[in-house]
Order: C-alpha cells, then sequence, then structure tokens
C-alpha cells in the first residue's frame, strides 16, 4: 500500500477493529475457560490429556497468547460437559 493510503493512514492511528474485537473475543473464551477449569477442580494438564493437545498449547490459549478456532471451543467445550457429568 502506499504511506499516503488513506485506509493505511486510517489503521495505524485507530487499529483495526476488527481485530481488537476477536482480541477481544479470544481472551474472554480464554477467561471463562480458565474459571470454567478451575470451578471444577481439573488442571490444565488434564484438559490437554484429554483433548490430547500440549499443555504448552493449553496454557497459551488460557493466556489468550494463542487463537482458539471453532474445532478448539467445541473440543474444549466437549471434555468440560464429559468431566461434569462424572
Amino acid at each position: 500500500m502506499e504511506d499516503n493510503d488513506f485506509v493505511s493512514i486510517w489503521l495505524e492511528e485507530n487499529g483495526n477493529p476488527a481485530i481488537a474485537e476477536l482480541t477481544q473475543l479470544n481472551l474472554d473464551v480464554a477467561s471463562k475457560t480458565a474459571e470454567t477449569l478451575a470451578n471444577r477442580g481439573i488442571s490444565e494438564n488434564e484438559l490437554a490429556v484429554s483433548v490430547d493437545i500440549n499443555p504448552d498449547e493449553i496454557k497459551r490459549w488460557l493466556t489468550g497468547r494463542h487463537s482458539f478456532s471453532i474445532k478448539t471451543i467445541k473440543e474444549i467445550s466437549g471434555q468440560l460437559t464429559a468431566y461434569s457429568a462424572k
């Protein structure tokens, strides 16, 4: 893009609202997931084993440093539901 492109200038000054919204949604999902794990007494490692994902990746998700995909949200939700059924 050109340096004087109106859109580029606006984004530089204001940021990208879509990215900001996605980032906030990701942090909200991470926060709610961490809260649910704590309330149910489930460790990050237990969740990692149950969804067959590296514990470091779970940690990145729960700190908001990694995006959740719809697939990941469904897997975590399914496991949390399974834990509550026990």
